[in-house]
């Protein structure tokens, strides 16, 4: 049985986080420069088993895509391309950043630390795959 591996993507910087094999707890992997996500995602699958990537699908408030959207598309893509096997899941993404930096202020994380945007990409990612892991619980 395997992780999941979540995926905040940013055009410059990209924040990942994973679960533990049972699937309950999300934390925070690693935040990189996105030409840097696939060849860690390599190297991490040598002695990771992970089966399912949870990408973050950003919208407004009003359910459009977002303008990144174009670029997840492509990134997307590649993945597939590197990792045919996987599955590939999207989930909304929509205030993440913003609960990112609250939890990192509630969490006590000085204000230098919380302008680290890469903590904050890494930090969205944990989110992100945590919503999911709570939608998916609480809905089969």
């Amino acid at each position: 049985m395997g992780s999941l591996v979540g995926i905040d993507f940013g055009v410059k910087r990209t924040g990942l986080a994973c679960t533990d094999p049972l699937k309950i707890i999300a934390s925070g992997l690693k935040n990189l420069p996105t030409p840097e996500v696939i060849p860690f995602l390599k190297k991490y699958f040598e002695t990771e088993q992970v089966d399912v990537f949870v990408v973050g699908k950003p919208l407004q408030k009003d359910g459009a895509p977002s303008e990144v959207e174009v670029h997840i598309l492509k990134f997307i893509k590649k993945l597939q391309n590197h990792f045919p096997e996987m599955t590939i899941e999207r989930y909304d993404e929509r205030y993440t950043t913003k609960m990112a930096v609250q939890s990192m202020i509630d969490g006590g994380l000085t204000k230098k630390k919380r302008a680290d945007k890469g903590m904050i990409d890494q930090v969205s990612a944990t989110l992100i795959l945590q919503s999911y892991l709570d939608y998916k619980t609480n809905t089969l």
